[in-house]
């Protein structure tokens, strides 16, 4: 007797490929919003980013870049999830989301501008996103 609510593999896999992807986008899109903020603190202090030893030691030694680099290599850890489990060409055009997303955190925590022309390159990808992944999602 089935289950229920029995679930193919396959579809496992994909929700778990998912949940996968979301956490490496969440993680990375985090950091790299914590990166700028570092970034930009850092500048203040000793001006912009160069090879100068006083300023990577700013840079390397601000708490917001490190948190921001730990957290882009934990969603690289999760993005090994995603592609082990699915075809890279279904998998890697997923990642342009994160272009999409971090729009929202560059408008509410860097008062970033969303401008109409921001607006229709998101629905650019979103809609290439979905072409380029549509039906192939094979593993």
């Amino acid at each position: 007797m089935k289950p229920l609510f029995a679930v193919s593999t396959k579809v496992r896999t994909m929700l778990l490929v998912l949940a996968l992807l979301i956490t490496a986008s969440a993680l990375t899109v985090t950091g790299e919003v914590l990166l700028k903020i570092g970034i930009n603190h850092v500048t203040t202090h000793v001006g912009a980013f160069s090879l100068e030893p006083r300023v990577l030691w700013a840079t390397f030694t601000d708490w917001r870049v490190i948190l921001g680099f730990a957290l882009v290599f934990g969603g690289a850890i999760f993005w090994l999830g995603v592609i082990s489990r699915v075809d890279l060409s279904f998998a890697y055009p997923l990642l342009a989301l994160n272009y999409v997303i971090i729009l929202i955190p560059s408008r509410i925590l860097l008062n970033e501008p969303i401008t109409m022309i921001r607006l229709v390159g998101a629905l650019i990808i979103v809609i290439g996103v979905i072409v380029i992944t549509w039906g192939s999602g094979k593993s």
